[in-house]
């Protein structure tokens, strides 16, 4: 554990791949000095956890906003849609149904692994996450330190991944629905799809560190490869990613706010009772343009 000089926060990293608590703070009034200790352990530990939290949306996006210029969920810029009336930075992450319609976005997804926003020119640089609603068991949310994965990559994949892009697919969810407002190809191919293109090694623009980013495996190709190809080097890459020591998971509580590096780790949902309410309110950092 490590106490900071001036401040009564303590980071304790998680012993994990990734991860570290942050204590002796209140987001809803950090000073200059606070918040650069907050940022520098977000860099150095990649996922922060900051537990027994009082804080509402206004508080929300203004911590967001300390971090950069937010960016808008890609629901809402296709739809229109504002789940949280005055705040349409805010993204609703829920299962819940009332009426008859879902209150927010997702419902039982994001089980599977994935970096947010990997589709979009400039996804975004950071997320933060917090709790509303949670059900008693279940709903944990696991991340993966993407640099370790690259630091740990055999020499053979490190040069077959040298110089290459994968297109990240924008018309199908990790979970292979479609979203809204997009066009499926009619050739069937996912080459087709529209998309980003990113290089499967990124260099971090603030810490000059390397990692993997494979954004998610549904749908991805690796451009310039034929299908088969790329589909090979995509499976070794992931049974590298899932089979190594990579990884931290958090287990909810009410009052939690979590923020990731999404330049840098992969985040997935674990299961839980789909008859269970769930709530979490998210807001994403613009980032840059992966290079």
């Amino acid at each position: 554990m490590l106490d900071h000089v001036g401040t009564a926060i303590r980071i304790r990293p998680s012993g994990a791949a990734l991860g570290a608590d942050i204590e002796g703070i209140d987001l809803t009034r950090l000073s200059d000095e606070e918040f650069a200790v907050l940022r520098q352990a977000w860099l150095d530990h990649l996922v922060v956890r900051i537990r027994g939290q009082q804080i509402d949306d206004a508080a929300h996006v203004a911590l967001g906003r300390r971090f950069g210029d937010l960016d808008y969920n890609p629901g809402t810029r296709l739809t229109g849609k504002i789940y949280v009336e005055g705040f349409p930075e805010i993204v609703r992450i829920s299962n819940i149904v009332e009426n008859g319609k879902p209150i927010g976005e997702l419902g039982a997804g994001e089980a599977d692994w994935h970096s947010d926003m990997c589709f979009i020119a400039t996804p975004p640089s950071a997320s933060l996450l917090r709790s509303i609603e949670i059900p008693e068991e279940g709903g944990d949310t696991s991340f993966m330190n993407m640099e370790a994965a690259y630091d740990a990559l055999p020499e053979t994949l490190k040069q077959a991944v040298a110089g290459r892009s994968i297109k990240h697919d924008a018309v199908y969810s990790s979970r292979g629905k479609q979203r809204a407002g997009t066009v499926a190809p009619e050739s069937g191919d996912i080459r087709d799809l529209a998309g980003a293109v990113h290089p499967i090694v990124r260099t971090h623009p603030v810490t000059g560190r390397r990692s993997l980013y494979l954004g998610k495996r549904f749908n991805a190709y690796v451009m310039g490869m034929e299908l088969a190809e790329s589909e090979r080097l995509l499976d070794a890459l992931w049974a590298h990613v899932l089979g190594g020591n990579f990884v931290w998971t958090h287990h909810w509580r009410l009052g939690d706010m979590l923020i990731w590096d999404n330049r840098c780790t992969m985040h997935q949902r674990g299961s839980f009772d789909p008859n269970a309410r769930r709530l979490l309110h998210r807001v994403v950092v613009k980032g840059e343009t992966p290079a």
